[in-house]
């Protein structure tokens, strides 16, 4: 069987930045303001008050300090609390094109490759700014690349899904060299009204580059071993918007926002990972003692310390289990990219390390990977 590589990665970071003081400044104001608009129902017993946040109560949930969004005007305004910018014509590229542009360059400088060396380009995230013409098709356009290309979404498992695909679309002989983009536009799904959500996502795009290690020149390399995808329906992470939204005669405005039941998730979704992990660690015998980096899906800290101690079997050093997410947030499918992009110092050939995201589906992609 064809070894495959992830041969280079690419991240684009927005400019702007919201740090948990200022979003729950902000949040705080609007509580002020609704509990005053709505004393009398309140004092009556019909409505419930809301509660202050606080940068403690955020950073103690999440591990979550600070996020980078791509438009910050509106997020801070009580009044209006979500992203304000102009809507783009269909003749200009949008948002999750141009920053998957960037991330892209990247990646492919890393590789050591072109975009006339792609001939596979997979959009993979949580959520879609149009549902066709694929995005990944109009950044094949931007980029000059030639083959095919199409989007896909497995909500916070889409990277790790995607580049599975890349893989077997490789040893398949469908494609060669193989574009996975992670454009992240998640700040516009944000119910900034909601304490239990306001503080958890930030925008950010990822990519990487998969090839045959025949062809691969890259210093950066990491030889794909082993995969491993699992997924099990649940509700308790959901975000739906479509088509037939105006065919109802009520529509509900809260219908766009993401919404979870977290300590469902945590409690059903986390042993679901670690069982995925352990089971493709056994198959390829890659005992504890031999994992060098553990990439995790950046949702919650305590989930990340939870899975790590579960696959290592004790406490996981920082260096083993790195976490973005004290300045990133949950950033959706990118969040375990960001980690591999920015920690792999200290690796050396033939170390091993595992790359997983999990989130909604339940998902979860595990791969095994290989220092070359």
């Amino acid at each position: 069987m064809k070894n495959v590589v992830i041969s280079g990665s690419g991240l684009f970071t927005p400019a702007q930045s919201i740090s948990n003081d200022e979003l729950v400044l902000s949040y705080n104001q609007y509580v002020d303001k609704y509990n005053t608009e709505h004393a009398s129902a309140i004092a009556a017993g019909d409505m419930a008050a809301l509660d202050y946040s606080s940068s403690e109560f955020i950073e103690k949930a999440s591990g979550i300090k600070a996020r980078f969004v791509l438009y910050k005007d509106g997020i801070l305004d009580p009044a209006v609390m979500h992203p304000v910018f102009t809507k783009r014509s269909e003749e200009q590229v949008p948002e999750m094109v141009e920053m998957a542009l960037a991330a892209a360059k990247q990646a492919l400088a890393q590789a050591n490759k072109t975009a006339a060396d792609i001939d596979l380009i997979i959009c993979a995230a949580s959520n879609m700014q149009r549902p066709y013409p694929a995005l990944s098709i109009e950044l094949q356009q931007q980029l000059g690349a030639g083959g095919y290309a199409f989007d896909m979404n497995v909500a916070c498992s889409s990277a790790t899904f995607a580049i599975s695909n890349a893989v077997n679309a490789i040893r398949g002989g469908m494609a060669k060299t193989v574009l996975v983009v992670n454009p992240e536009f998640a700040s516009p799904q944000v119910d900034y009204r909601n304490r239990d959500s306001h503080f958890i996502f930030g925008d950010v795009c990822t990519a990487t580059i998969i090839e045959a290690e025949e062809s691969c020149t890259s210093e950066q390399a990491f030889r794909i071993l082993g995969m491993r995808l699992k997924t099990e329906f649940s509700n308790n992470i959901r975000c739906e918007i479509g088509y037939t939204e105006h065919c109802f005669a009520q529509h509900d405005p809260k219908v766009p926002f993401f919404k979870q039941q977290g300590r469902k998730v945590f409690k059903e979704l986390l042993p679901i990972v670690a069982d995925v992990i352990l089971a493709e660690m056994a198959e390829q015998q890659l005992p504890p003692e031999q994992l060098k980096r553990l990439w995790l899906h950046q949702a919650n800290i305590n989930m990340n310390i939870f899975a790590a101690r579960k696959i290592l079997g004790r406490e996981p050093l920082p260096e083993e289990a790195p976490l973005v997410l004290d300045t990133y947030a949950n950033t959706a499918s990118a969040g375990s990219i960001i980690a591999f992009h920015k920690y792999q110092q200290g690796l050396v050939s033939g170390d091993k390390a595992i790359l997983c995201s999990f989130g909604a589906g339940y998902s979860v992609g595990c791969l095994v990977l290989e220092k070359c």
